[in-house]
């Protein structure tokens, strides 16, 4: 039987792995040189392999140290949560957090996100905040949220990152009385003519929505503009002109006269929770992790899990 592996050597390891120098992993360690040899032969004697290959001018791992060095980390974050939480739990924990939204959010995982937040930290209270279609940050370039559901595209700052969620089809919004409303599916071909429901937002965003890249250069034809979702329907109410949107909006926000149509080779809208790369709260990264576990244990019906975009 192998010995248990200690988060003490574990900790030694990955300080030498990240500096290849002894001497630099020692300093950082604030141990002494030699101690620190010590500790990982003996680490490598539990494990029972060779991680490191040294010189006297030279560091390198080898390719169990490698896997070492991954799982070691995974291990070590693992661990300062599970601290982090239960010194939580044990102070009862207080604070807020400001959730900055959209629209319906993250469809059906916001429940289950903000659920799963509130178990590991019961303490804190959360407020989601809406915002219009003006601010495609909702709030995070302003500072007025501490995390938030955004949908793409963004211009990338410095400080921003971002995780997928999910990927979801746009679809077709028009007025049941179109004679588009019969359609199963339809083309943006077919529709291209027609007049669109633009969102009063950064021209980029807007473009998006309006998908103007996929239009082979005509222009788009405008019926109106609008800020919110409830208006851009009253628009479309009122046969002023039709609008895309992600296909959970049907499921959040249909009501009668309006008919929702998939749409052919239209690039999809993914959701992504984002937060500021530049302040470092133990709440926000908690709120970014209860999101990433939703999204990997129960994905959006037609949606699809997503993947690390920038971080």
């Amino acid at each position: 039987m192998h010995t248990p592996l200690e988060l003490r050597l574990l900790r030694y390891f990955v300080a030498v792995a990240e500096e290849l120098h002894f001497g630099r992993a020692a300093a950082r360690l604030h141990i002494a040189q030699p101690s620190l040899s010590v500790q990982i032969r003996k680490l490598e004697h539990n494990i029972g392999t060779v991680l490191l290959l040294r010189t006297s001018r030279h560091v390198e791992l080898t390719a169990a140290g490698e896997v070492l060095l991954v799982e070691a980390r995974r291990l070590l974050d693992g661990a300062e949560r599970a601290a982090e939480l239960t010194r939580a739990a044990a102070h009862g924990a207080r604070g807020s957090l400001v959730v900055g939204f959209q629209a319906n959010a993250a469809a059906e995982l916001t429940p289950r996100i903000l659920s799963a937040f509130q178990i590991r930290h019961p303490g804190v209270q959360v407020e989601m905040r809406s915002h219009d279609f003006s601010d495609p940050y909702v709030g995070l370039a302003t500072g007025t949220a501490d995390v938030a559901f955004v949908r793409p595209p963004l211009l990338m700052q410095d400080w921003l990152a971002l995780e997928t969620l999910f990927v979801e089809p746009r679809v077709l919004v028009v007025s049941s009385d179109s004679a588009l409303a019969e359609f199963d599916e339809i083309s943006l071909e077919q529709v291209a003519d027609q007049p669109f429901v633009a969102r009063r937002a950064p021209e980029y965003w807007r473009d998006f929505w309006l998908a103007t890249d996929c239009r082979d250069g005509r222009p788009v034809r405008l019926g109106a503009e609008v800020t919110t979702v409830d208006e851009c329907f009253e628009a479309i109410l009122a046969c002023r002109g039709m609008a895309f949107t992600q296909a959970s909006t049907q499921r959040f926000y249909d009501r009668p006269g309006l008919a929702f149509i998939p749409v052919r080779e239209l690039p999809a809208s993914p959701l992504s929770v984002a937060w500021r790369k530049d302040m470092d709260a133990p709440l926000v990264r908690g709120f970014v992790e209860a999101a990433r576990e939703a999204a990997l244990g129960l994905p959006v019906p037609a949606g699809l899990a997503g993947s690390v975009l920038s971080g």
